[in-house]
């Protein structure tokens, strides 16, 4: 039986859901002044289920997302919030390692809005900085193709703290990234980088296994930790997006969720939790099911 990191579920849309403002173009970050407190209380409902990391919500704290909508002057501010809000749940809990959660630039999915690589090394670099003192592990998420792995694996040097590097997947081909690029040469190019684990991240649940399969190959450590939207809208693709254009499947239940944890664990997966659309029930339910079949939890 194997040793299981249990990751958190979605924080980000944890958060969305309790508060209602899923048509808000900023999704969870403009939580960061509208409810003091709220991501704390997420990190701790995770933790209470089993979680041993709390993933803060930094995801679109970067330039991009928040010069547009003339919030750069609050990057620094909600950076430092986020942050010391997943290590007040830590300490609460007496345990757990914080993860500085690093997306996309430009757009979720939109791997053909991915700056030029000196563009993206300087703005990921420049995040890390920002991250590292007050995390125990960055995780590069959402990670859509060849050259967006490029970009965070030299970024990752710049750090001595581990690095994570989560793709993400066709929902219909788990062997391809969603830029149509085989997932084979991501594993490639994992097992001769600086990452401390390869995982897929935000795809279909049914995508992960064929993904794992190949990232198998990169001798490192393997994860994931899927959605539950029902499909990545022509309407979440437009400029300014909001969650509310991602319906969600009403079949993912937590109890089939761990169904396809287990499957992930079988086919090599150590690190394991859930991303958008997944909740505290999900993570209550995998680490029941990983439990029941054997595997031991690590701590943190």
């Amino acid at each position: 039986m194997a040793r299981i990191t249990l990751l958190d579920g979605g924080v980000g849309h944890e958060i969305v859901t309790r508060t209602g403002h899923a048509d808000r173009p900023l999704w969870a970050t403009g939580a960061m002044a509208d409810t003091p407190g709220l991501a704390e209380a997420v990190h701790r409902d995770y933790f209470a289920v089993g979680a041993t990391v709390a993933t803060a919500n930094t995801y679109a704290l970067l330039p991009d997302r928040l010069m547009p909508e003339g919030l750069g002057n609050r990057l620094a501010e909600w950076r430092a919030i986020a942050l010391e809000e997943a290590r007040a749940a830590c300490d609460a809990h007496g345990a757990g390692r914080v993860a500085a959660a690093i997306g996309p630039l430009r757009g979720s999915y939109r791997p053909e809005l991915f700056p030029d690589h000196a563009t993206a090394l300087a703005e990921y670099s420049e995040a890390i900085a920002a991250f590292a003192p007050d995390s125990d592990v960055l995780i590069f998420e959402t990670v859509a193709s060849l050259a967006h792995l490029h970009a965070a694996q030299e970024a990752a040097r710049t750090t001595a703290r581990p690095v994570w590097i989560a793709v993400t997947v066709s929902d219909t081909d788990g062997t391809r990234l969603r830029s149509g690029e085989p997932v084979a040469e991501a594993a490639r190019l994992l097992a001769d980088g600086p990452a401390a684990a390869a995982l897929v991240n935000c795809s279909a649940p049914e995508a992960i296994g064929p993904a794992l399969d190949l990232l198998g190959d990169c001798g490192k450590p393997i994860g994931a930790y899927a959605n539950a939207f029902a499909e990545i809208t022509e309407a979440f693709l437009q400029p300014r997006p909001t969650v509310d254009a991602l319906p969600e499947r009403r079949d993912i239940t937590p109890a089939r969720y761990a169904a396809h944890a287990l499957d992930w664990v079988d086919r090599g997966a150590t690190l394991v939790g859930g991303c958008c659309a997944t909740g505290p029930a999900h993570i209550a339910a995998t680490a029941e099911a990983l439990r029941d079949a054997g595997h031991l939890l690590a701590t943190p």
